[in-house]
Parts: structure tokens; C-alpha cells; sequence
């Protein structure tokens, strides 16, 4: 892979503006939506909906996504990664309030599919951002980004989990955490660095070659860059379904399963995220020390181990613990499949982004209904042993982030 290219000591502190301004935009990111999440057993209470209706009125959100698929990468181009991630941002929060307040299934089914279409577009325009300002800095910084995503996850989870707990209602609580997260990347917006379509078309003339552990290197063209953009995608959408079992199932989970109270039921997705904050934050160094082969191999690992212990968990602690190490396995995967898409040969500008990003969502769109009839018919918890396999594709499929330049 091409490295960055330090930037002058007088841009030094520019630069240092940029990432903290992608930082709060990757905050902002994981905070609007997961403010949702605690109070979605009350949702699905309040439209009397079973496991498998449960699970066919969220893919409303990943089916927004799939849908809105083609649409970042020409988007970005037009108006600026930036831009595009705030302006997305302040409608994503709206899209949350309507989905969240308006007691009507039909409401919040279209409440979600616009924000599913909108986040889309703002994880892609963030990334790419991250990645803009990653390379004028010299040095990997977007394990780091993503950690603030995380922190973003952890603070709307606890957000939502005391807004239950207290009985604040909905359209209050939607309300106050969307000002307060549109406002945020407002902020951002006056710190963030202009695109550069011509440094970014220089690295992408490199034609970086993808290893993908025991495919030969690939050809150029647009076809063959597909194609490798796959093993690619298999990683990240083994990392995201971690995060899908603990946004979608862990609270459904810990009140319906193991008896866990209203005040607890939110924690299984801030532990998670938790720990995907720490695994992100170490994330830089175990990779420049391990390469990022290994550690998203040690992560399949305690992905496998961690959601094996959520379905087999006796007690509500036992599954935070699982979420826990989960969490932190997948913590490294989404922003590495990331980059290495961002570096496939024959693509133009933010098109492998946004191509693994459309993958991540068509899986979301595919995995709550499948488990919610699973869980119809078998039981909650017999649907979770599906997810540990999980562990075992990105072990199997963790070659495929090993970039280097072609001799």
C-alpha cells in the first residue's frame, strides 16, 4: 500500500483540526441511530409485533441502504465528502425522530428506510473524509475514527437505556438527541479539509494489488476489481453482523431470554461498542505491530468465542461479557476493509467504498428476518447461534486486507 505523505509542519495543525472534525462526524454517526436501539423492545411492544414481524419491520433500514447503493460515490464527487457527511447527518437525525416518534408501523417502517438511504451516503462521505485527512497526516489513523464511532454507539446506547429507564417519552427523547448530534456535525463542518481528486486519482493509477490469501493477483479492470473487492466485503460484513446482533437482538434478548430488567437491557450494545471503542483505539498499533492479517484473524477468534457465549448464556452478565469480546474481535474489520477498498485497482474515486458499504447493507437487509423466524420457531436463543460462524469467515477471509504495491 502507498504511503501517506506527511504533510508540512505549517499544516500540522490544520490537519489536526480535520480529524478531529471527521472524529466528532464519525460520533455523531453512531450516536443518532443507536439513541433507537434501547427502546426498541418498547417499539415492538407498542405495535404488538412477534420475533419474525419484529425482524421484517427493521430491515427497513439496510433495505434503505441497498437502495441507496449507487448513489455516494457520484455524490461525493459532486458536492465533497464533507458537505455530503453533514448535510446527511442533520437529515439522518431527522429521519431517527420521525421513525421513533409516530406511533404507526408504517411511519416508522419509512422512518427507517430514509434513514437507512441517508446513512448510507453519510458512512461512505465520512470515510472517505477519514481517509483524505489519514493520508495527509502520514500515519494510520482511521482505527481511531472509528473508535469515536463507537464512543458515538456507547453514548446513544446509555442515551436510550436511561431515556427508558426514566419513562422520558419518545418524541422528547428523539428530538433532544437529534439537535444535540445535527448540531455537533454542524460544528465539524468548519474544520473539515476540501477533497483532492487528483491525489486521490494518483493512488488509485498505483494499482495497488490485493492478496487475497491464495487468489493470484488480480488484472486490471473494472470486472477483475469486482472481484476483488469480494473477500474484502466478506470481512466487513462478518464485522457489522456482530454489530447487528447487538443493535437489533441483545435488548429483545436480555428482556425476553435471560430476564434481564428495563435499566439493563441497552447494556448488551454499549458493551459491545464499549469494547469496540478499546479494540479501535489499540487498533492502529496491534496492525502496524501484527498486520492486519493477524489481528482480524485473533478477532474472528474472540467472535467465535464471545457471541458462543451470548447463546449459551445462563445469566444477563454472562452475555455482556460475550458482547464484550465480541465487540472488540470485530473492533478493526470495518475501517481495514475499508481501506484496503479504497486502494482496489480500477475504481474510481470512492466507488470500492462504497461497493463493500452496499455489501455490509444487503447482509443487514437479509439477517433480521431470517432470525426473527428462527426465533419464531425456535426460540430467541437457538436463532443466535447462527452469528459465531461469523468469527469464522473473517479468520478465513482476513488475507484479503493484505495490500501492496504491484512490482
Amino acid at each position: 500500500m502507498r504511503a501517506p505523505q506527511p504533510a508540512a509542519p505549517m499544516d500540522r495543525a490544520r490537519i489536526s483540526r480535520a480529524r478531529i472534525a471527521v472524529s466528532l462526524l464519525f460520533l455523531t454517526n453512531g450516536a443518532i441511530f443507536s439513541n433507537l436501539l434501547p427502546r426498541l423492545p418498547e417499539i415492538k411492544d407498542t405495535f404488538e409485533l412477534s420475533n419474525a414481524m419484529y425482524g421484517f419491520a427493521l430491515i427497513a433500514f439496510p433495505i434503505g441502504g441497498v437502495a441507496a447503493g449507487p448513489l455516494p460515490a457520484p455524490i461525493l464527487r459532486r458536492f465533497g465528502t464533507a458537505r455530503v457527511a453533514v448535510v446527511g447527518t442533520v437529515l439522518l437525525a431527522t429521519a431517527v425522530f420521525v421513525a421513533g416518534s409516530v406511533p404507526l408501523v408504517a411511519v416508522f417502517w419509512v422512518g427507517l428506510l430514509i434513514a437507512g438511504m441517508l446513512d448510507a451516503v453519510v458512512d461512505t462521505a465520512q470515510n472517505a473524509q477519514g481517509l483524505r485527512v489519514q493520508r495527509l497526516a502520514g500515519n494510520s489513523i482511521i482505527n481511531s475514527m472509528h473508535a469515536l464511532w463507537s464512543v458515538g454507539a456507547g453514548i446513544g446506547g446509555l442515551m436510550g437505556t436511561a431515556a427508558a429507564a426514566t419513562g422520558l417519552p419518545l418524541v422528547w427523547h428523539f428530538m433532544i438527541s437529534g439537535a444535540i448530534f445535527a448540531a455537533t456535525a454542524a460544528v465539524a463542518m468548519r474544520w473539515a479539509v476540501p477533497d483532492d481528486p487528483e491525489e486521490h486519482a494518483a493512488i488509485q493509477a498505483e494499482h495497488v494489488s490485493v492478496d487475497t490469501a491464495g487468489l493470484p493477483k488480480l488484472p486490471r479492470g473494472t470486472g477483475w476489481a469486482l472481484l476483488a473487492l469480494l473477500p474484502i466485503a466478506v470481512v466487513a460484513m462478518s464485522g457489522v453482523l456482530v454489530e447487528d446482533v447487538g443493535s437489533n437482538w441483545s435488548a429483545v434478548y436480555l428482556r425476553d431470554v435471560l430476564g434481564a430488567p428495563v435499566s439493563m437491557v441497552g447494556l448488551g450494545y454499549v458493551s459491545l461498542v464499549g469494547a469496540q471503542f478499546v479494540g479501535r483505539i489499540l487498533g492502529d498499533r496491534l496492525i502496524d505491530a501484527l498486520g492486519a492479517v493477524l489481528v482480524t484473524r485473533l478477532g474472528g477468534v474472540l467472535i467465535f468465542v464471545g457471541l458462543g457465549a451470548v447463546a449459551l448464556a445462563p445469566a444477563p452478565w454472562v452475555a455482556l461479557v460475550g458482547f464484550a469480546l465480541a465487540g472488540f474481535g470485530c473492533a478493526t474489520m470495518v475501517p481495514n476493509a475499508y481501506a484496503a477498498a479504497d486502494h482496489a485497482p480500477g475504481l474510481k474515486p470512492g466507488t470500492g467504498l462504497t461497493l463493500v458499504s452496499w455489501c455490509m447493507r444487503i447482509v443487514f437487509m437479509v439477517s433480521p428476518p431470517l432470525v426473527g423466524m428462527l426465533a419464531d420457531a425456535a426460540g430467541l436463543r437457538t436463532a443466535l447461534f447462527v452469528f459465531p460462524v461469523m468469527g469464522v469467515f473473517a479468520f478465513l477471509f482476513a488475507g484479503a486486507l493484505r495490500v501492496r504495491p504491484r512490482a
